[in-house]
């Protein structure tokens, strides 16, 4: 099944989300936009605030999800959990980035891989 860009997106950030919320996470947000940035998912894990970025492939045709994170998106990702902290005015919290990867190639269970403090 082939699925546009969009589409794939929101079902890795669906997968991600339900993931997530498995592993304990409060879901607090999701796709917030800051100019032309945006953090797929924030969330707290006790009382960590958590920026995730989630990458989802159907197949290895462009390599390992986790591969397509490069430097300046992680640059982007900064610079929009900086402006989520300051319009929302949140003091004082631990924050943290972590990577979601995901990886499914057939119709079976999907890989997910969690990195946590990735970057």
């Amino acid at each position: 099944m082939n699925i546009n860009t969009s589409e794939t997106g929101r079902l890795g950030e669906e997968l991600a989300c339900r993931f997530l919320s498995e592993k304990g996470f409060r879901i607090l947000e999701r796709n917030f936009r800051f100019h032309k940035g945006e953090i797929d998912i924030i969330a707290k894990d006790e009382e960590t605030l958590v920026f995730v970025e989630v990458k989802y492939r159907q197949n290895l045709e462009y390599g390992y999800p986790e591969e397509a994170i490069t430097r300046n998106k992680i640059l982007q990702i900064r610079r929009v959990a900086n402006a989520y902290i300051f319009e929302r005015k949140i003091e004082n919290v631990t924050c943290r980035f972590d990577v979601i990867a995901i990886l499914e190639v057939s119709r079976g269970r999907p890989i997910i891989n969690h990195y946590l403090n990735a970057f």
